[in-house]
């Protein structure tokens, strides 16, 4: 059985998440017996993809996964001849869109992961708002067909799969749950960064809206000015992802381009993660905390609440004082929970229970 996947996420961002999820995608068919495991992919004529999958002759920028024209070259030209010239059984789109704009050849099956639907949803980051409007035309024009060019739609979460089918009802009845891939963790590195104090709270991405950060940054720094011993705030981003006002707070660390080891060791120091999102499709980092057993504090309202364990604290992600409330409590009782609960949970959502899971979705769409 020859099964193709969408291996463009994995060139235009290696270390993002959904990247991660091809990974672990490829890894759970390629352990399939009698599957052989095609890339696709559209790259620069030098890039290193080009000897590890399929490519459109033509070179293409390696983030041009999101730009129209580079979509359109490769999803409505290239895509649906080199299915039909590898002859594939199956063919999974991996970036909540990307199913070629004509039906599938005889004998082939479209599947497609589709982590959120935000994109449709929520205003995102771009740079201008005719951009922006461009962008959600685009994008409900391809996951509009998409879905419903696909014979199966698989979602990490239930909330995602309900937003799924509240757009696209008449889709409901291929949506079923794929939870995401969070492999065992990296050897924690030895040495953490020396910006580092003994004592600290994590927090992981800020680019987005809907990651709600500013507004979480915020309300620590009110509740670090009533109580001056509430831990640092250890920040995985960038300093522009946050307003000038918020980036320099005594207490805030700036975190970036971590390897996989410095970063299992910053969740492993860490006293709790803190996810304030409002959106969620599945929240990677709450899983990595808890698989070093590092306690978790989420934001009610979206995946999140299904993935954080019943022992975490929560709060509602526009309760002001509410979440001071709770940082205030949090610090006075320090470290709490079970380290070892903690890591039980995470392992729901190993290697071994997601290739569980993709066998069960492959032999139901192909039976």
């Amino acid at each position: 059985m020859r099964i193709g996947i969408d291996y463009r996420p994995v060139t235009a961002a290696p270390r993002s998440g959904i990247a991660r999820q091809v990974l672990a995608l490829e890894a759970a068919l390629a352990a399939r017996s009698n599957v052989e495991v095609l890339r696709f992919t559209a790259c620069p004529a030098d890039h290193p993809h080009r000897r590890l999958a399929e490519c459109p002759a033509r070179p293409s920028p390696a983030d041009g996964l999101h730009r129209p024209r580079e979509r359109w070259h490769f999803e409505c030209r290239f895509l649906p001849r080199a299915i039909r010239a590898r002859r594939l059984d199956l063919y999974i789109a991996t970036a909540n869109t990307g199913l070629p704009l004509w039906r599938a050849p005889g004998g082939v099956r479209y599947a497609m992961l589709l982590h959120d639907v935000f994109q449709l949803t929520l205003d995102n980051y771009h740079v201008s708002l005719l951009r922006a409007l461009a962008y959600r035309v685009i994008d409900w024009a391809g996951t509009a067909r998409s879905l419903q060019r696909a014979d199966a739609i698989w979602t990490p979460s239930q909330f995602t799969a309900d937003a799924a089918a509240r757009l696209f009802p008449r889709q409901r009845a291929k949506l079923a749950l794929l939870p995401n891939a969070v492999p065992q963790p990296a050897a924690p590195a030895a040495v953490l960064p020396a910006s580092l104090p003994a004592r600290y709270w994590l927090a992981v991405g800020a680019r987005e809206p809907r990651k709600n950060m500013p507004w979480f940054v915020e309300q620590w720094r009110k509740a670090r000015q009533r109580q001056p011993d509430l831990p640092a705030l250890a920040l995985v981003a960038r300093p522009e992802d946050l307003p000038a006002e918020l980036r320099r707070l005594e207490g805030l660390i700036w975190l970036s381009d971590l390897d996989d080891g410095m970063l299992s060791a910053v969740y492993a120091a860490a006293e709790r993660l803190w996810q304030p999102s409002y959106a969620e499709g599945f929240g990677l980092p709450v899983i990595e905390a808890l698989a070093q057993g590092t306690p978790v504090a989420v934001a009610t309202g979206s995946a999140l609440d299904e993935v954080a364990p019943p022992q975490a604290a929560r709060f509602a992600p526009n309760d002001a004082s509410g979440l001071q409330a709770l940082m205030h409590r949090l610090a006075a009782a320090g470290p709490d929970g079970d380290a070892d609960a903690n890591r039980a949970w995470a392992r729901r959502y190993d290697m071994d229970a997601y290739r569980r899971r993709v066998d069960q979705l492959l032999d139901r769409l192909l039976a």
